[in-house]
């Protein structure tokens, strides 16, 4: 992959929050993780935001932005619960840091309040709100990534294009990058709609029309040039992680059937938007680091795999 020049990251300050934004109160769970509960003026509500700390706090340390899927973490479906990330990084120097909240959201800010989801101003609150909080929270060195799996492997995509400079890297494991082609619709439609019971209208206007184009990472590629990307998925075939004695699984025969059907389905259709992204990327000369595995459904013990694999990239990016 091609080496991108350096950039030059100014680290950001409470000033420069939305005015309104700030942390409301801060509880400290164990000696690795503290959580934060940070006012967003943009949706007028407060949000839980999980924040693992470097062993070494003497000295500063980038920021790993880490966004769970489509039920944003207020489900049992998050790193915390699902993974041994706070195991992996208790002796990496960096701040990780994830908000609970944004279930089927796509993190983006929504035209409309839905009557079902609310107010969505996502892409506001991670972008501009909590970054310059979280550096006057703790000494970090003002370098940021930003990864997500499923839902929000589509989101970190778009909040990379909507920040440039912001993120010196982005990672997204199966995620669809398409959004306005009529799979993608289908695809956000039924995280939205069918799980979430939200209007899909609401986020971002018609289908097929401005809003959906604005917001499609396939479209707007070109103004992902400067920012170091990375894409994961596997084809939908049973793997590694398809098996009653996986971590995920647990002897549990009917979730290994559900993942091995319903989440090999689903990561039929990622792997395909990851391959169109993927050309589109190298057709405009963007580098772009893939890895898209022979087997792997739509399931955690792969993004977990993900994850593991790409932080070393991620950690070198960020020095």
């Amino acid at each position: 992959m091609a080496m991108l020049g350096a950039l030059v990251v100014v680290p950001a300050s409470a000033a420069d929050a939305a005015p309104g934004s700030r942390v409301v109160d801060r509880y400290v769970d164990d000696p690795q993780q503290t959580t934060l509960l940070v006012h967003s003026a943009a949706m007028n509500r407060t949000v839980a935001v999980t924040v693992l700390t470097p062993r070494d706090r003497s000295r500063p340390a980038p920021v790993l932005f880490l966004l769970n899927g489509a039920g944003g973490g207020e489900d049992s479906a998050t790193w915390d619960a699902r993974t041994t990330y706070k195991r992996y990084f208790a002796d990496k120097n960096a701040y990780v840091v994830t908000p609970i909240g944004g279930a089927f959201s796509y993190y983006t800010d929504w035209q409309r309040d839905d009557p079902v989801l609310g107010r969505n101003k996502w892409q506001t609150f991670l972008t501009r709100e909590l970054p310059p909080v979280i550096d006057a929270e703790f000494p970090t060195t003002g370098a940021n990534a930003i990864a997500g799996i499923s839902m929000a492997g589509t989101s970190v995509l778009n909040l990379a294009i909507a920040a440039p400079g912001l993120y010196r890297s982005v990672a997204a494991f199966s995620g669809c990058a398409r959004t306005s082609d009529p799979a993608g619709q289908q695809y956000i439609r039924m995280v939205v709609e069918d799980r979430g019971g939200g209007n899909v209208v609401n986020m971002w206007g018609p289908l097929n029309g401005p809003g959906w184009r604005a917001n499609d990472p396939y479209l707007n590629a070109e103004k992902l040039r400067g920012t170091k990307v990375y894409m994961t998925s596997g084809t939908g075939a049973p793997g590694v992680h398809e098996q009653l004695g996986d971590p995920g699984i647990d002897g549990n025969a009917f979730d290994l059937a559900n993942q091995a059907i319903v989440g090999g389905g689903i990561e039929v259709a990622i792997d395909m938007c990851t391959r169109q992204m993927v050309q589109r990327m190298r057709s405009l000369g963007l580098p772009v680091q893939v890895n898209l595995r022979p087997t792997g459904t739509h399931s955690w013990g792969y993004w977990q795999d993900d994850l593991y694999a790409t932080w070393p990239n991620l950690a070198r990016d960020l020095r």
